[in-house]
């Protein structure tokens, strides 16, 4: 804190642009009760000089208070604010924090362990680059570490560093730490988790967080945090799967209609032949605008780019119908457009999901709405079997077909998180009731209440067959 103190003295323009230069690396801890997910964030602060000192001191009067950790720092009360939390000892609600080293920007998700707060816990999840899985070293693998660990692989985190916490209260066994690590290893075989890093740990007194721990020198890995600064998060962007929802259409004046938005994935030039979906009209880039500043605005000269994630206004060379929820994309590149999705399916409400009821859908800047028509298959957590259902409870987690009363245009979770992923609106309480994942846009579903019911359909086929044996030279098709 001194030394970022000093930098911050003596060239404050300096300070600021070397920390909007860093890269920025989200992470949360997750695991069963108890397992010392806060006690490692508050850990990590302390260590790496990221708590200032009238925090330190409330920190100080808390831990006598509560006297969870008898005459120790209780490093959790950094993280935990809530008055329940301090009380019982443990996470209710997701707590966000952010700290930077010389490499990193950081935000943190601390999220809570009780099962009944997995939904809190798929919130902190679903934006997160790295998870940290922490394991009592007294107890290994339970029931909830799987549970979070399938929650992980499900919403597509790569990188998975499970912290092996509590060394100090099994004498900083070796074999403990590797027969531990084993028993992971199949799990995350079993989940598909691609890339899986262990370390043992003592949150409460800082060993192998931040420093090297004299007490494990079998151990030859990183301290969680140098792990942390070196681990390789970036992905190959496909600047061809060029994905802008828009989120406002900017009309200041007659001359000038921008389409204002954030660009989900690839990028965009100035000439671009694009497609607006669901609609399907083509038209041309025309000009790319950042920040108020006019990139280009001349078609014919030389082509100036926008990537992900900026946020710009595009302008068109045509004037077609572009409106908010619509998503542009390239024309050459063109997800499928639909109303029938499998997804993967969180229920987050007390009360049941129930097929065939309608709610608000809200995907990226889209609302429509639409309901769940049929249950493929419910996960149970604890085996991972699938089970058959026709409703879900709060925190289940089920495969699903969803049918919304307009089609969209979606990808597939797993090539792109914001457009891929979705929000379930209870139309009467306006409440968050679910989240999911887009697994595959089926074709388009029939509206049965229009023309092109089932009977239509056939009675359709039966005329076209007819007229084919009896008037071939007519064009059944125009027909």
């Amino acid at each position: 804190m001194e030394n970022q103190n000093n930098k911050i003295a003596k060239d404050i323009e300096g300070y600021l642009k070397e920390h909007e230069n860093k890269d920025m690396l989200r992470f949360l801890t997750c695991g069963s009760v108890d397992d010392g997910k806060s006690t490692l964030i508050g850990r990590m602060l302390y260590d790496s000089k990221m708590v200032f000192d009238d925090q330190l001191a409330a920190v100080e009067g808390e831990s006598k208070k509560y006297g969870t950790t008898g005459e120790k720092i209780d490093m959790a009360l950094l993280v935990d604010g809530l008055q329940s939390e301090r009380e019982q000892g443990i996470t209710i609600d997701v707590a966000y924090r952010f700290f930077a080293t010389e490499k990193r920007k950081y935000i943190i998700a601390d999220t809570p362990g009780h099962e009944q707060y997995t939904r809190n816990m798929v919130t902190g999840a679903s934006t997160a680059d790295v998870a940290i899985i922490l394991i009592d070293a007294r107890k290994g693998i339970l029931t909830q570490t799987k549970r979070h660990s399938f929650i992980v692989s499900l919403l597509g985190i790569e990188h998975v560093i499970v912290a092996i916490n509590k060394m100090d209260l099994v004498d900083f066994s070796e074999s403990v730490f590797k027969e531990i690590s084993k028993s992971y290893t199949e799990l995350a075989n079993e989940l598909n988790i691609k890339n899986t890093y262990y370390m043992p740990v003592s949150a409460l007194d800082g060993d192998n967080v931040v420093e090297k721990s004299k007490k494990t020198t079998w151990y030859k890995g990183k301290t969680l945090l140098n792990l942390l600064d070196s681990i390789d998060i970036s992905k190959k962007e496909k600047h061809e799967d060029f994905r802008f929802p828009v989120q406002y259409v900017n009309r200041p004046n007659l001359d000038f209609r921008g389409f204002c938005g954030t660009i989900a994935a690839g990028k965009v030039s100035v000439g671009d032949e694009i497609t607006v979906l669901p609609s399907g009209k083509t038209t041309v880039i025309k000009s790319i605008i950042d920040s108020g500043d006019i990139i280009e605005e001349n078609f014919h000269v030389t082509c100036k780019n926008a990537y992900a994630p900026m946020a710009v206004t595009l302008t068109t060379k045509d004037e077609i119908d572009i409106s908010r929820g619509d998503m542009i994309v390239h024309s050459k590149n063109v997800p499928r457009v639909s109303n029938s999705l499998k997804v993967m399916l969180v229920w987050m409400d007390e009360k049941s999901m129930e097929l065939n009821q309608n709610y608000d859908i809200k995907r990226g800047t889209s609302v429509v709405p639409g309901s769940f028509e049929h249950i493929n298959y419910k996960v149970d957590i604890n085996t991972f079997e699938r089970k058959q259902v026709h409703k879900l409870d709060v925190n289940d987690i089920a495969s699903c077909k969803m049918i919304l009363n307009q089609p969209i245009a979606a990808d597939s979770y797993t090539k792109n998180r914001y457009t891929g992923s979705f929000v379930v609106i209870d139309r009467i309480t306006n409440n968050t009731v679910g989240a999911g994942m887009i697994l595959g846009v089926s074709r388009r579903e029939n509206d049965l209440s229009k023309i092109h019911s089932k009977e239509y359909t056939d009675s359709e086929k039966a005329l076209n067959k007819f007229i084919r044996e009896n008037f071939p030279e007519w064009d059944c098709k125009k027909i």
